[in-house]
């Protein structure tokens, strides 16, 4: 599903969800329609703000599926940060970030999943920024495809073993809390 309520195309939106939201929900920190994993949303429209345009960097990590074995220079390069193309053909170097080999990670299976034999590795990447496919461009330059790409966590904010499609409701003062954000009022 795509991270909007409203789309003129043909896709799953989270409107879809059976949940009542309540007026002015929107989502922060989007996913795309091959992505998956937390998604936050929110009726509190200074959170982007707070959380994304902060002077203090806000943590989101990913558990990224890519095909073939990455090796661990790979992996150096992907934590000192590359080159990436962004907008128009523009060149963008990303910050340093954390990243690892992690076998076996606790995801619930995919239906996109790789089959077990094709040789693939799992990488879970830490990242203080996100520009229009980030990780996707990143594994890309280091000459790897991504075949699976979950956002696992915003901050202190975690998926867990929240299911696919499914709603987990926070008090404001604990939701901000793990995000890290004091300045909410």
């Amino acid at each position: 599903m795509v991270s909007q309520f409203v789309s003129q195309e043909k896709v799953n939106l989270l409107g879809d969800i059976d949940f009542d939201f309540p007026e002015g929900t929107h989502a922060i920190g989007r996913l795309d329609k091959l992505s998956e994993g937390l998604l936050i949303l929110t009726t509190n429209k200074k959170v982007t703000r707070l959380l994304f345009n902060s002077p203090t960097p806000h943590t989101r990590t990913y558990m990224v599926r890519v095909l073939n074995i990455v090796s661990d220079e790979t992996v150096e390069k992907i934590k000192n940060g590359l080159d990436i193309v962004v907008d128009e053909g523009k060149i963008y170097t990303t910050r340093a970030c954390d990243a690892e080999i992690v076998k076996n990670p606790p995801l619930p299976p995919h239906q996109l999943e790789l089959r077990a034999f094709i040789p693939h590795t799992w990488l879970k990447i830490t990242l203080t920024e996100g520009k229009f496919h980030q990780i996707r461009k990143m594994v890309a330059a280091v000459h790897h495809q991504c075949r699976r790409l979950v956002r696992t966590s915003i901050e202190g904010l975690e998926l867990g073993d929240l299911p696919p499609g499914h709603i987990r409701e926070y008090e404001e003062s604990e939701f901000f809390s793990l995000l890290k954000i004091n300045d909410y009022k």
